[in-house]
């Protein structure tokens, strides 16, 4: 800053006596695909257990109000990733009728017109590849912000590291706003096909420590958005040299940043401090849920002397369900969300009885036996060893009603975008894997009765495979009552004990193949299919040629939940 520079902005600030500014910068993050608050999988409004809302058109009013109660010029809107994959919507336009054919993105319409300032990069923008990634950056009217995202072949940041806003109208001398983008490094993990070669994705903390200086040099505020979970974990084990999640680690470590939009983790923090090791300072945290179900609101109270400076800081959630669609938003994207619906209600066969996946996670049931099936008969084709398949219970809800099929019906036994892969493993090898599967339950000292909730230990759905045999059976008990590491018993093929020396053709989705859950010997076993093909994909196309799914073809008991030796009785009433 100049000499006259200073001198003239201690001038306005002396006549006006404005010394002071409150700054409000509101946060989303975790929006996955969702614009409206629709469940495409039940073709109805959404609703969960708690009775949240969803969605940027929600989000647009809370937005709005903020606005109205803060002025305008005294905000900013910022977002920390994972916006493009998700939903029906985002799979349509990626896919189906992809925005790479000109067609603007819907989310990125959305964005544009509630008037976003940044966005950081989440690690599911990779998943439809960079090409679409790249259009939609494109579309946006704001960066998409990613320090740690490196060009391996020039070293540099592949999109922007950081931006300054400048807010003009504080009554006193221009505000500086630098706003810093993080995303995950599990991204060369999970998305290895899409970035392997390409880019780079060092730590948030070692990119933070290089990059904050030079943002604090342009700036009197410092935001972090980073998409990475507060709470030190990750699920990558040594797969890579960074944590997952380490937002909290980035505030206590790096000197210099004021507050941390954080991201990943989809869980609420309304507001959180976190004092920086080096300058003694607090730093604020805050995560609003994910889906659109909150906006965080951060308010701070800045001092000018020479230039301003942060004095006291502050945040808050805001609920979706509070508030109506912004008819500003619906109307501009109301046909696109109208083609989303068409399509996932178009019809492909028929059902011979209901099937749900509700008990998936207790016991063998014929929802997730059609998926390994499917994904079984594809890895078939490209191997003579003995085919099993893997699949997790992503999604309690799902059920295909008796009579018509939609696609809808289906994807919603499966609702994330993984592809297909076949990797062989030794008899050694899948009992590992399956131990570590097991991880999902609690030690339990008899069979019950027990609630879902006293038997299911703190790990996602999604890191609890089932194994299934395609041409004879794969059979097993995951004994509860056991200690973590020791509960696989009895694992069978075609009824005669696994050898710790045979080889299987293993069925996975990407995610697992590439490391995520950080299961053993998954991610280093030798690849024996992949052709690139949507596994959701693949079940539609299977209903579509069969014209009828019957679930008793693929009833039976291959494993089974018991406590030395009994089967455990769960109730699924939460």
């Amino acid at each position: 800053m100049s000499s006259y520079v200073r001198f003239e902005a201690r001038r306005l600030t002396e006549v006006s006596g404005l010394r002071t500014f409150t700054l409000t910068v509101m946060g989303s993050t975790d929006l996955h695909g969702n614009l409206f608050n629709w469940d495409y999988y039940r073709d109805r409004e959404f609703d969960d257990y708690a009775h949240d809302d969803v969605g940027l058109a929600k989000i647009s009013t809370l937005v709005s109000g903020v606005r109205d109660t803060a002025g305008r010029h005294r905000t900013l809107l910022i977002d920390a990733g994972d916006t493009i994959q998700g939903t029906p919507l985002a799979y349509y336009y990626a896919c189906v009728e992809p925005i790479t054919r000109t067609h603007v993105h819907p989310m990125a319409a959305a964005m544009n017109a509630i008037g976003y300032t940044a966005a950081a990069l989440g690690n599911h923008e990779f998943n439809y590849g960079l090409e679409v990634l790249r259009t939609f950056e494109r579309q946006l009217d704001f960066p998409l912000l990613a320090a740690n995202a490196v060009d391996v072949s020039t070293g540099q940041p592949a999109f922007a590291p950081y931006v300054v806003k400048t807010v003009w109208r504080t009554g006193g001398p221009p505000l500086r706003v630098g706003i810093l983008g993080l995303t995950n490094p599990g991204i060369a993990v999970w998305d290895r096909a899409v970035v392997e070669g390409v880019l780079t994705f060092p730590g948030l903390v070692e990119q933070a420590l290089h990059w904050v200086p030079e943002v604090r040099s342009k700036s009197d505020l410092v935001i972090v958005a980073a998409h990475s979970g507060a709470d030190l974990s990750s699920s990558l084990g040594d797969q890579v040299p960074f944590p997952e999640n380490c937002a909290e680690l980035v505030a206590e470590t790096v000197p210099g940043i004021d507050a941390v939009l954080v991201g990943h983790a989809h869980v609420e923090i309304p507001q959180r401090f976190v004092t920086n090791k080096v300058t003694g300072r607090p730093v604020l945290l805050t995560e609003p849920l994910y889906w659109g179900k909150r906006l965080s609101v951060m308010e701070f109270d800045l001092e000018f002397d020479s230039r301003w400076s942060v004095v006291s800081s502050r945040s808050s959630v805001l609920s979706s369900s509070s508030v109506a669609e912004d008819p500003r938003i619906v109307r501009l994207l109301r046909h696109d969300h109208e083609k989303v619906v068409t399509y996932v209600n178009a019809r492909i066969g028929t059902c011979a009885a209901a099937m749900s996946a509700e008990r998936s996670r207790f016991e063998d049931t014929s929802a997730l036996r059609f998926i390994n099936h499917v994904q079984a008969l594809e890895v078939a084709k490209s191997t003579s060893l003995p085919v099993l398949s893997l699949c997790a219970p992503f999604n309690r809800a799902a059920a295909i009603p008796a009579g018509e099929v939609s696609i809808r019906d289906v994807a919603g036994l499966y609702i994330f975008d993984n592809t297909l892969l076949g990797v062989r493993l030794t008899g050694a090898q899948l009992r590992d894997f399956l131990e570590e599967s097991a991880r999902y339950f609690r030690q339990v000292s008899s069979a019950g009765p027990v609630t879902a909730a006293e038997v299911s230990a703190d790990v996602p759905d999604y890191n609890f495979d089932i194994a299934h045999g395609l041409s004879a059976p794969l059979t097993y008990d995951i004994d509860i009552a056991q200690p973590v590491g020791s509960r696989i018993v009895g694992l069978a093929y075609d009824g005669v004990p696994v050898d710790g020396a045979f080889e299987f053709a293993v069925a996975v989705n990407n995610y697992r193949q590439a490391g995520g859950g950080d299961f053993p010997h998954i991610a280093s076993a030798p690849v024996l299919h992949n052709q690139q093909q949507e596994i959701r994909q693949l079940l539609i196309d299977w209903v579509k040629a069969a014209g009828v799914l019957d679930p008793s073809a693929f009833a039976g008991r291959d494993w089974r939940l018991v406590a030395d030796g009994v089967p455990v009785v769960v109730s699924t009433n939460e």
